[in-house]
């Protein structure tokens, strides 16, 4: 979803650059990495990742290989050929306790094991001693690829009734957007950690209502709480991100309501 976010992106603003998907390039594959990360590369921009949440309860090794230890060999390997890295992490590192949104200092405390893996990939970038830029973001969608937005999209059309959960409260993000925030801050020599989100904040059931109102007002949308639909992996209660930093250097970003209603508007024609 990412990924074709940065390559429509780059080809737009006619930058050049090599895509590369799964079945091109392993990123576990030690050897591999080294051979695609080649002396003379400027930027590794790195959307590879284990997202399945709840699949990483029971696949931790995997998520930790993906996530972390790929990604700290990764930083390694720009580093020896001085590259930049531009990695992506995730509001999971943290438990969800607060009630201000997590500035980008604060402390990493993971609930479950998606978050663990996400936050050993940081502390290795960090150990490595590479050039980078490490972007946290939330919630991502894009009219493409398998998402939230997406999702509630298709079960509003075909549904008369939905419930989702109304306590947990993060900050959506238009991956296509995030693509583009994330282009401007590394050309304007920005390093470290920074938070990019679309504006605002919401619950799940606050986004999937404005879905709702948009594709099939008939639909009634519904509030109810995580514990009606237990998951196996625990989610923070609030992971709403501190963008303040970002918005002082790229200005406000936009209001999640008006970059869905962008999405549904582009899918629906």
């Amino acid at each position: 979803m990412l990924g074709r976010c940065w390559t429509e992106l780059l080809t737009a603003r006619g930058i050049d650059h090599v895509a590369t998907e799964l079945a091109d390039l392993d990123i576990t594959d030690s050897s591999a990495v080294e051979g695609f990360i080649t002396p003379g590369t400027r930027w590794v921009v790195n959307c590879a990742a284990y997202t399945l949440v709840d699949a990483a309860e029971e696949h931790e090794a995997l998520a930790n290989e993906v996530n972390g230890h790929a990604v700290g060999r990764m930083a390694e390997r720009c580093r020896a050929v001085g590259a930049k890295l531009l990695h992506y992490s995730t509001d999971y590192v943290f438990d969800g306790t607060a009630t201000t949104p997590y500035r980008t200092d604060h402390a990493l405390k993971p609930v479950n094991a998606y978050g663990r893996s996400k936050a050993l990939g940081e502390e290795l970038i960090a150990r490595s001693g590479v050039e980078h830029l490490l972007v946290r973001s939330s919630w991502l969608y894009a009219p493409w690829a398998t998402n939230f937005v997406l999702t509630m999209r298709e079960l509003t059309k075909s549904r008369g009734s939905l419930r989702v959960v109304d306590d947990q409260r993060g900050r959506p993000t238009d991956s296509r957007r995030l693509a583009e925030v994330s282009l401007d801050l590394a050309e304007k020599g920005s390093r470290g950690i920074f938070h990019v989100t679309d504006g605002g904040e919401c619950s799940w059931f606050e986004l999937a209502a404005l879905i709702g109102e948009v594709v099939n007002p008939d639909c009634r949308v519904e509030p109810c709480t995580s514990d009606e639909f237990p998951r196996p992996a625990p989610r923070p209660a609030y992971s709403v991100l501190d963008i303040s930093a970002t918005e002082d250097l790229v200005g406000p970003l936009i209001p999640w309501e008006d970059r869905v209603r962008d999405v549904l508007a582009l899918l629906e024609g």
